[in-house]
C-alpha cells in the first residue's frame, strides 16, 4: 500500500514548532503505538522496584532481592516475549567484569547487561538501532549497596519502557536490527553503556543511532509547582565530542554546527513521534545532557555514534537518589506510587513509532554533497544510492538557517537534483523514502565539486 504519493511536503515557515501535517501514517505503525500498554508498564515498574535495591554491586545470588533477582527476571521477560516472536527475539547476558576504579567500584565486579536483539530481516542491510534503559539503582549514598533504593522513575521507567518496546515491536518485522537494553551500572559510572559501545565500536557494528530512556516516568516539578503530561525532553550533541581537526574545520566553514548525526536524528525524531502519538511536544534540547550530569548515550557519543536522551521536562529532585523517608511531611525517595504511567506509556508509543519507521525505511543515502563549483543562486546535491534494498526515492530537506526543524522535503527520484534555492541561504539534507513513506536518519551533505 502506497501512503505517500506527494512530490513537495511543504512545513509552516511562520511557527518555528510547527511540524508535517500531512504525512500519512502506517497503520502497521500506528496498531503498535496503540499497543502499547500503560498497565505492562506498571506492573514492570511495581515488579522492579519489588527487588527492594537494584543497586549495582548488590546482592547476586537471592532470587528475591538484589541486581542478581532483577537482572536474572529482565532476561525471563524478554525469553517471554521471544517465545511470541517464533525465536526471533535472541536475548543473552552482556557479561563483563568491571574493574575497580577506587571510587564507587571498590573491587572488581561482574555485571550484565541484559540484551534482547530482533535481527533486521534484509541480509544486506547491516543498520542497529539500540534503545536503553538502566535497570540499576540507588539510594542517598551512591556506596550503598543495601538500603532500599526503588528506583522507580530512576530508571525504572527506561528499563520498562525497553521491555515494552521488546514485547510490542517483537511481533514484526524491520529490515533493520533493532537491539533494546537493559544496562547495568550507570549509577557507578555508565559502566555498562561503555562496554557495549566499546564492545560496539571494537566489532564494526552500524550503529545508525542510538536512544537511552532515563528518568521519563516523573510528570510533577516540585519546586515550579508544574504538571506537564505532555512534553519530552530529547537531548543531543551539537559538535561530536570525536571530531577531528579536519571535520572542525569543515563544519566551521559550512556552518553545519547545529548538524551533527545526533542533532540530525533528534529532529527525526520530532517529526516521526509527533505524527502518531497524540498529546505529544517534543522538545530539542541543545545540550548532550542536564548540567554536571551524564547518561548511557554520552558512552556511545564518545565512540563516535548519534545517540540521544530521553528525559521528562519536570525532574524532581525528591525523587532521585534519595533514601526512602518523610521529613516533616515532605516524602523522599522513588517510589512506584509516584510515578505517571500514563505518561511513560506515551514515552513509550514515542520511541516505537521512531524505531518502527527508521528500521523499516532503506538505508540512507550515502556519500552526500553539495556542488560548490559555480557561483549560482540555485543549489546542486548529488548522493550515492544505498548498497541494500534501494528506496522508491528520496527527499531533499531544506530549512531556514536560523530554524531548529526541517520545513521543506522536496521528492526526487534521481541521485542528483537542482533546486531554485541557495545554497548560502538555506540548509539542507537528504534522506532515503520507500513507496510506503519510511524514511531513512538524515544526512547533511559535505562540500564536493
Amino acid at each position: 500500500m502506497k501512503y505517500l504519493k506527494l512530490f513537495i511536503l511543504l512545513f509552516i515557515f511562520a511557527d518555528a514548532s510547527a511540524q508535517t501535517t500531512i504525512v500519512k501514517q502506517d497503520p502497521e505503525i500506528k496498531k503498535m503505538v496503540e499497543e502499547v500498554s500503560a498497565k505492562n508498564v506498571e506492573a514492570t515498574v511495581r515488579k522492579l522496584v519489588s527487588f527492594e535495591t537494584r543497586h549495582t554491586l548488590s546482592d547476586t545470588l537471592s532470587k528475591t532481592t538484589g541486581i542478581g533477582a532483577a537482572r536474572n527476571w529482565i532476561k525471563s521477560e524478554f525469553e517471554k516475549y521471544s517465545k511470541e516472536s517464533g525465536g526471533r527475539l535472541k536475548v543473552a547476558f552482556d557479561t563483563f567484569v568491571q574493574p575497580a576504579d577506587g571510587r564507587r567500584v571498590p573491587q572488581d565486579a561482574v555485571l550484565k547487561n541484559v540484551i534482547a536483539t530482533l535481527p533486521g530481516t534484509d541480509p544486506t542491510d547491516n543498520r542497529i538501532f539500540i534503545v536503553s534503559g538502566h535497570y540499576d539503582s540507588r539510594a542517598s549514598e551512591a556506596n550503598d549497596a543495601t538500603s532500599k533504593a526503588p528506583g522507580a522513575v530512576d530508571d525504572a521507567s527506561g528499563t520498562a519502557v525497553s521491555m515494552e518496546l521488546a514485547r510490542v515491536m517483537s511481533k514484526q518485522k524491520y529490515s533493520a536490527t533493532i537491539i533494546f537494553v537493559a544496562a547495568v551500572g550507570e549509577e557507578q559510572g555508565l559502566y555498562g553503556a561503555t562496554h557495549l559501545a566499546k564492545k560496539a565500536k571494537a566489532e564494526g557494528w552500524n550503529v545508525v543511532a542510538m536512544i537511552t530512556n532515563d528518568i521519563v516516568g516523573n510528570t510533577y516539578g516540585a519546586e515550579t509547582n508544574l504538571k506537564d503530561n505532555r512534553s519530552v525532553r530529547v537531548f543531543s550533541e551539537g559538535v561530536p565530542v570525536n571530531e577531528t581537526k579536519q571535520e572542525a574545520g569543515l563544519r566551521i566553514a559550512v556552518g553545519g554546527e547545529n548538524d551533527s548525526p545526533a542533532r540530525e536524528f533528534a529532529r527525526y525524531v520530532k517529526e516521526v513521534s509527533e505524527r502518531y502519538v497524540d498529546q505529544l511536544d517534543v522538545k530539542l534540547i541543545y545540550r548532550r545532557d542536564r548540567y554536571l550530569r551524564g547518561g548511557d548515550h554520552t558512552a556511545f557519543s564518545q565512540e563516535g555514534f548519534a545517540a540521544v536522551r530521553f528525559t521528562e521536562m519536570n525532574e524532581n529532585f525528591d525523587r532521585q537518589h534519595q533514601n526512602v523517608r518523610n521529613e516533616n511531611g515532605r516524602d523522599f525517595g522513588d517510589m512506584p506510587d509516584f510515578a505517571d504511567y500514563t505518561y511513560i506509556q506515551k514515552v513509550c508509543r514515542m520511541n516505537l513509532s521512531v524505531l518502527a519507521n527508521i528500521a523499516k525505511a532503506p538505508a540512507e543515502p550515502q556519500n552526500v554533497g553539495i556542488v560548490t563549483s559555480d557561483l549560482t543562486n540555485n543549489t546542486t546535491l548529488k548522493w550515492q544510492a544505498p548498497k541494500s534494498a534501494k528506496p522508491a526515492g528520496y527527499y531533499i530537506l531544506m530549512r531556514e538557517t536560523t530554524s531548529p526543524f526541517w520545513e521543506k522535503k522536496i521528492y526526487v527520484t534521481d541521485t542528483t537534483a537542482t533546486i531554485p534555492y541557495s545554497k548560502d541561504n538555506y540548509f539542507f539534507a537528504v534522506q532515503s523514502v520507500d513507496v510506503e513513506g519510511h524514511e531513512s536518519s538524515i544526512v547533511f551533505p559535505k562540500p564536493v565539486r
